[in-house]
């Protein structure tokens, strides 16, 4: 088996550099290096700079607006644009609503709603999880009632990534309460965020940041034709989705960058006036990180490749759920012990402002903490690693 590019994969991968070089802003790459929190304009900023370049949508078939990529196109792009220090694009329109508007939406949804994500001009936002139904979400009790040409929608969800910058939100309601099994009777809606009766109520998750929402919607009326697929069959869809957020979660690109990050903190900090990189302990725990990366990176190329001949991610989607999480815990788990006392006292908000003299060391250590607090729920959401172990048992062993 030959692992090396081709010519054409070298040229490739060339050209994507070049892109990145001349049209990544300075601004932007600083702070994702940094491990500093990207902001909304900036993300809505980088998303028209690629759809000008044509490469608004990279896993997207062209008949779509994408770029129609092989696997190794993708796997090189996501390289090159995490290591240049670009922003990973929002993935609720592009990598799962997206996906689901493209596989089960009409014609008319798919000509309305498509290429305003590719464009940019559209922020969605996921509408899943409710208190009482996050893993176990098939519980969700959020109603829609049908009332001629609109349904009436009532009810609560909660973490809700960056709602309060989206224009539309996708949400798994409950149409029919009365159905045999809690998967039946659940369908799928597209829901403008604008539309009165919705409140969006900020959650300050522990390092003071506010990226997650409650999200409540008292009678707000949806029209009929805002449904994808067929009413009470929305469980189908979502599990499709969820097959794409999971592959997605994994951040192979981003995980190679911040190994990178570690290195360098690690040949800067110093043990028994050594560098930490030297320690023989510090050394191996590093070194298992990055076999782990590039285990999770062959199964990442391996999901691409069944998603190239159409085949809906299985457990694999799960095992990249699972071990991208892992690696991304460990890294910032790392980095941490690495600048010891200088990543506890952070003062809130500098993850997101970019005041790297809050503290009295390094300034690459001011952000460390705020990471840290924020990445322990990366093994949570999308599905916690507990669920997707049972399902990697259900779906392999048959247990």
């Amino acid at each position: 088996m030959d692992l090396n590019f081709t010519p054409e994969e070298l040229a490739f991968r060339d050209e994507v550099r070049a892109f990145m070089r001349e049209q990544l802003p300075a601004d932007i790459a600083q702070r994702i290096k940094s491990g500093l929190s990207i902001r909304a304009e900036d993300t809505t900023r980088w998303q028209k700079l690629l759809f000008s370049r044509g490469w608004g949508a990279p896993t997207w078939p062209k008949q779509f607006g994408g770029t129609g990529w092989n696997p190794v196109q993708l796997h090189i792009y996501d390289e090159e644009s995490a290591a240049a220090g670009a922003p990973r694009t929002i993935p609720f329109g592009l990598k799962m609503v997206g996906p689901v508007i493209m596989a089960f939406g009409s014609q008319p949804q798919q000509q309305r709603w498509l290429p305003r994500i590719v464009s940019g001009e559209d922020w969605w936002c996921q509408g899943y999880s409710e208190p009482g139904a996050g893993s176990d979400l098939a519980s969700l009790k959020t109603r829609a009632e049908r009332q001629g040409d609109h349904y009436v929608v009532n009810g609560q969800k909660t973490w809700n990534t960056l709602g309060q910058y989206a224009d539309w939100i996708f949400c798994l309601v409950r149409t029919d309460p009365n159905a045999p099994k809690q998967q039946q009777g659940i369908s799928f809606l597209l829901i403008d965020m604008k539309s009165p009766g919705i409140t969006v109520r900020p959650i300050i998750t522990m390092e003071g940041a506010h990226e997650v929402n409650e999200v409540w919607l008292e009678n707000v009326k949806v029209p009929v034709e805002n449904r994808i697929g067929e009413e009470n069959k929305g469980w189908t869809y979502a599990k499709f989705l969820l097959g794409h957020e999971r592959t997605n979660i994994a951040g192979v690109g981003a995980s190679k960058r911040e190994l990178h990050r570690l290195k360098d903190i690690a040949k800067q900090e110093t043990k028994n006036g050594r560098p930490l990189i030297e320690d023989p302990l510090f050394a191996a725990r590093i070194a298992q990180v990055e076999i782990d990366l590039m285990a999770l990176e062959m199964t990442s190329l391996r999901v691409l490749s069944a998603e190239a001949q159409k085949r809906t991610p299985g457990p694999e989607a799960s095992i990249l759920k699972i071990k991208g999480t892992e690696v991304q815990q460990a890294l910032s788990e790392l980095m941490m012990y690495a600048v010891g006392p200088y990543a506890l006292p952070f003062e809130r908000g500098s993850r997101e402002e970019g005041d790297l003299h809050s503290i009295a060391g390094p300034a690459y250590a001011a952000p460390l903490a705020a990471t840290y607090c924020n990445y322990r729920k990366v093994s949570i959401y999308g599905g916690s690693n507990e669920i997707q172990r049972n399902i990697i048992s259900q779906m392999i062993l048959g247990l």
